[in-house]
């Protein structure tokens, strides 16, 4: 598989996951929401690092660590919002046992974090 397919694939995958981020976002599914949000920015990112190295992204999930590897210069915002999106990838997988994330993840919390990630993801299809 050449370079440009690869990064083909991350980014269909990508919008995929966004696609069903937004479907978990209507049924009222707002952790799993933003856990697909978080898959939406990995897969952006692994482009990213296979466009600014030639080679395929390391299997990891970390968008602090890939963002790095793809060389990317982001703004204190971006930082933020990557090392926030971070904790919904952690923080599905193994919840606290009060399910503070789940308390926290009503419908307006979701949809102003869906913004600042949709917003993000455009900013970095520009970068590819």
């Amino acid at each position: 598989m050449n370079i440009n397919e690869i990064i083909k694939y991350w980014m269909t995958s990508a919008r995929d996951d966004q696609r069903v981020s937004l479907h978990l976002y209507e049924k009222g599914d707002y952790v799993y929401t933003l856990f697909f949000a978080h898959l939406f920015l990995e897969k952006l990112l692994k482009a990213l690092v296979v466009k600014n190295t030639g080679k395929q992204a390391l299997p990891i999930h970390n968008l602090r660590i890939l963002a790095k590897k793809a060389n990317l210069s982001l703004s204190e915002d971006q930082l933020e919002l990557i090392i926030r999106v971070n904790e919904y990838n952690i923080r599905t997988r193994y919840p606290d046992f009060k399910f503070e994330l789940k308390k926290r993840c009503n419908k307006n919390f979701t949809m102003k974090e869906l913004d600042q990630i949709k917003e993000f993801g455009k900013w970095l299809r520009k970068q590819i």
